[in-house]
């Protein structure tokens, strides 16, 4: 059999066909799925704390995981503290939620999200814990181009940087106990119509705020029915402008492979993306200093997803697949170039992940 087609849905027909601009609208950042088998979706928030803390929060509307075509909603709530980590999610039935397809408003029983591609509220609540948490978009809503990544045509997965970093505060209440917390925030909004496990084996995503610069970063690698084809992925700015994000001038290096005993998968702890247009050249290379959350999917000891799903382990196992999740912290490094010249140089922290969809393998 052979390869089939995998690419970035980039050309002026795709934007036809998908029914978007160049411009992100606010719609966009609304609910786009129906409900369907295969489909899932999800609205992600991070911060990276003045502290050092690690806050994530995910509404879901369907797992990517979802076994069966319902709603499945629920969020999941991580904060990461020193050596103090915190895991908490909640679900609830559909009649107790609510998903706006004109704006991003979730609402998961009495959790919920919503904004408008710049001023977001948050509100998680379960017996344990409650957060209330507000995003402030220092940069434009982005996406690489029209954020579809098309696999034999029909399938996709879909990514909108709503947030692609901003100003985060965050009120976490945990046991009785109540922290406040400042920082830089992030939030994205994911969904497709295909479980990801059928067409990635695995990618790194990454962002940070690097002085006055922002970052994200993500090498896709599509599965092996698609070639392993590689999709890299890079936008700069600074201030909150754009300076570059056209894939064909961005080179990736990954290095320092570690092993890790909970996913029983080799991670990167070195990724190197440089970025040269010719007129301007940057370098952004992520070191991990420490893994903050890991979990198997199809295993009910470390995931969500695998407790409300009894017949995933079967599935994965039966379909050879074994997907897994690795978050890291650490330090980022962007250099700026002329020639051969490093003229700036700054460091920060930084938070990003490996998922990784099939069997340990290096491609």
């Amino acid at each position: 059999m052979g390869k089939k087609a995998a690419r970035l849905a980039d050309k002026p027909s795709d934007y036809k066909n998908i029914g978007i601009e160049k411009t992100v609208a606010l719609w966009e950042d609304g609910h786009r799925t129906n409900g369907r088998f295969g489909e899932y979706e999800w609205w992600y928030f991070d911060g990276r704390m003045d502290d050092g803390s690690s806050l994530v929060i995910i509404y879901y509307s369907q797992p990517v995981t979802a076994v069966a075509p319902a709603y499945a909603p629920s969020v999941t709530f991580s904060l990461t503290r020193g050596e103090r980590h915190i895991q908490d999610s909640v679900t609830a039935k559909a009649k107790d939620c609510l998903f706006d397809r004109n704006k991003c408003k979730v609402k998961v029983g009495n959790s919920f999200c919503e904004g408008d591609l710049h001023d977001y509220k948050l509100h998680y609540e379960s017996a344990r814990v409650q957060a209330d948490v507000t995003l402030n978009a220092g940069a434009a809503p982005w996406r690489p181009e029209t954020g579809y990544f098309l696999f034999a045509e029909k399938k996709y997965f879909a990514w909108l940087p709503s947030v692609p970093e901003g100003k985060m505060e965050a009120t976490v209440t945990i046991d009785g106990e109540t922290m406040t917390f400042t920082g830089t925030g992030y939030h994205d909004h994911n969904w497709g119509n295909v479980g990801m496990f059928w067409v990635m084996h695995h990618w790194y995503w990454g962002r940070a705020r690097i002085g006055n610069y922002q970052v994200i970063s993500s090498y896709i690698t599509a599965h092996e029915p698609y070639g392993y084809e590689h999709f890299p992925i890079f936008f700069i700015s600074k201030n909150g402008e754009k300076l570059g994000d056209n894939p064909k001038y961005l080179t990736y290096k990954q290095s320092d492979p570690e092993f890790d005993s909970v996913t029983k998968k080799h991670y990167h702890k070195t990724l190197e993306y440089d970025y040269n247009d010719g007129t301007q050249h940057y370098r952004v290379i992520y070191k991990a200093e420490k893994i903050i959350e890991t979990f198997v999917v199809a295993d009910s000891k470390t995931s969500v997803q695998a407790k409300s799903n009894p017949v995933l382990n079967w599935i994965v196992k039966m379909a050879k697949l074994d997907p897994s999740y690795i978050r890291m912290i650490g330090t980022v490094t962007l250099e700026r170039l002329e020639g051969n010249e490093v003229i700036e140089h700054i460091e920060a922290p930084g938070l990003w992940e490996q998922m990784y969809f099939g069997l340990d393998k290096d491609v």
